[in-house]
C-alpha cells in the first residue's frame, strides 16, 4: 500500500509548477490570491506558487475567525521571498457574526447560532458561513488585483466531500486536488515546510480545538488507503473490509453521503 502513495517529489513539483505556469499564461494573468490558513495544504500550495510564479505576484491572505499566532506564517512568507506587504490578515469574526445574527435572529428558534457555544448541526452551518465569508473576500481581492484565486483542496477532502460548496471549494485553480493527504506530507517535507506546520493536526479552524480527524472519527492515513482501493482501484466494499481497515463503512458512507457536492447544480 505504501508504494501506491509514494511519489517522486521532484517530478511532482515540476509537473505542478508547469501546470500553474501554463494556466496563468492561458489566462494572460500574472497575479494570484491564496487563502493561507496555517495548515499543511495551503503552505504546500504557497510554496509551489513561489516556485512557479514571481514572488511579488503572490498575495497570501490569512482569514481567521479566532485569534491566531502569525509567527510561523510570517517566517514561511519571508523564506519564500514573498514581499511582506503582499501578506494580508483580515479577521472575519465581525462579518461572520453579523451574518449569523441576520440569519438566525429568532431567539426561540432552534436555528439560533451563538458562535462561542455552537455544537452539532449548528457548528456545520457556522463553518459554512465562515468558509463562504472567506471566499467573498478572496474573490473580491482577486477582482481588485486582476488575479486568480488559488485553491488548496487535496484529493482526500474532495472525495470525502469535506468542503463547503461555494466556500473553500470555490477557486480558479486547484494545484493539489489530484494528491491524497498522505502525498501532501511527502511534498511538504521535500519543500521544507516548517515542522510546526507539518506536525500540527489538520484542522478547518471551524471552532477552538477542532481537528479534521477528530471530526471524522478516522485518520487521513486510513481514509487514503480505503479511498484508493474503492475509488481508484474499484475494489468491492466486501474486499476492502476483509483487508482489515476498521472504519471502512464510515469512510465510504461519508464519501457517498457527500457525493452530491460534486454533482450540483442539477440541470436538465
Amino acid at each position: 500500500m505504501k508504494k501506491i502513495f509514494k511519489i517522486c517529489q521532484k517530478n511532482e513539483v515540476d509537473k505542478i509548477c508547469r501546470f500553474i505556469q501554463s494556466t496563468f499564461q492561458k489566462q494572460k494573468l500574472s497575479k494570484v490570491i491564496i487563502g493561507l490558513s496555517g495548515g499543511i495544504d495551503s503552505a504546500v500550495v504557497l510554496s509551489l506558487l513561489a516556485k512557479a510564479l514571481l514572488p511579488h505576484n503572490i498575495y497570501p491572505i490569512h482569514l481567521p475567525y479566532f485569534k491566531t499566532d502569525l509567527k510561523i506564517l510570517n517566517l514561511l512568507i519571508k523564506s519564500l521571498k514573498i514581499p511582506a506587504n503582499n501578506f494580508s490578515v483580515i479577521n472575519i469574526k465581525k462579518p461572520v457574526d453579523e451574518i449569523v445574527n441576520i440569519c438566525h435572529c429568532e431567539k426561540k428558534s432552534d436555528a439560533v447560532i451563538i458562535p462561542s457555544e455552537v455544537e452539532g448541526q449548528s457548528r456545520i452551518r457556522l463553518g459554512n458561513i465562515m468558509a463562504r465569508t472567506r471566499m467573498i473576500i478572496l474573490f473580491d481581492q482577486a477582482k481588485k488585483l486582476d488575479a486568480l484565486v488559488c485553491g488548496t483542496e487535496n484529493k482526500s477532502e474532495h472525495l470525502l466531500g469535506y468542503f463547503t460548496r461555494f466556500g473553500d471549494a470555490a477557486s480558479d485553480i486547484e494545484p493539489i486536488q489530484h494528491l491524497y493527504k498522505t502525498q501532501i506530507y511527502q511534498l511538504a517535507k521535500y519543500l521544507k515546510i516548517p515542522r510546526e506546520i507539518i506536525n500540527q493536526p489538520p484542522t478547518a479552524g471551524l471552532w477552538n480545538g477542532q481537528t479534521d480527524e477528530g471530526q471524522f472519527g478516522f485518520t487521513y492515513k486510513e481514509a487514503d488507503q480505503v479511498l484508493s482501493l474503492y475509488y481508484d482501484q474499484r475494489k468491492s466494499l466486501k474486499m476492502i473490509i476483509k483487508s482489515g481497515f476498521p472504519n471502512v463503512k464510515i469512510i465510504i458512507k461519508m464519501m457517498r453521503n457527500n457525493q452530491f457536492k460534486n454533482k450540483t447544480p442539477y440541470i436538465i
